[in-house]
């Protein structure tokens, strides 16, 4: 396994949480991936994160949550997917509207749909405004965090919405795209983002309902 890190420069407590997350990983993906291949997607994905986590000590944390995506990707695009559709949600950062969409996504669709998303230059933490925006409307995204995509992820997915990265998205033949055209939150208050968001909301609902995902009571 190639890698631009060494095993000897990790923390005994990094390696620790890394072995326990390959054993969690190995233990949900029984059947359907091997060992190197689950042991691949999870240091993969810690390496991508190194440069960009504010705290070391989540990096483990943030690898397994990253490979075990990556992973659900991957059984889909193998055909081993369980039928539900899966939308991508995209934008630069991956700090604000996109995470306000998978927010609203997520709520709204439950159980009956797959929500995920990515940046073309990914941030290191969520916007501010926008987990504080959410909150007012009693969805919590404080606990997401900024990633970047990956092939198998967007080759999961039957609907990739963008919004601003522009060339930098990723573009397959075949796939649905679509293109929301929103205001950057980035360096807005609260106030500035709300409209933002409930113009994401909307969209949401409208794509859901497309979807023929059924949505909760209000």
């Amino acid at each position: 396994m190639t890698s631009t890190y060494k095993r000897e420069d990790l923390s005994i407590d990094q390696q620790l949480a890394l072995t326990t997350a390959a054993r969690r990983l190995r233990e949900a993906f029984t059947g359907v991936f091997g060992t190197e291949t689950i042991e691949r997607f999870l240091h993969s994905s810690y390496e991508q994160f190194a440069t960009k986590a504010a705290v070391a000590n989540f990096l483990p944390l943030l690898a397994e949550r990253f490979a075990r995506q990556r992973l659900h990707a991957l059984a889909r695009v193998e055909g081993k997917g369980d039928g539900r559709p899966i939308v991508l949600f995209l934008c630069v950062h991956n700090a604000g509207r996109s995470q306000m969409a998978l927010g609203f996504f997520t709520h709204l669709a439950g159980e009956h749909a797959v929500g995920w998303s990515g940046g073309s230059e990914f941030a290191g933490e969520i916007n501010p405004a926008a987990v504080a925006s959410m909150a007012e409307r009693g969805i919590d995204i404080s606990r997401e965090f900024p990633k970047p995509w990956t092939a198998e992820i967007v080759q999961a997915a039957d609907v990739v919405v963008t919004m601003g990265c522009g060339d930098a998205c990723p573009v397959y033949p075949g796939k649905r795209y679509l293109d929301w055209e929103l205001d950057d939150p980035d360096g807005r208050t609260t106030d500035e983002v709300r409209p933002i968001r409930d113009e994401i909301e909307r969209r949401v609902r409208g794509l859901l309902a497309e979807l023929e995902v059924p949505l909760p009571r209000p």
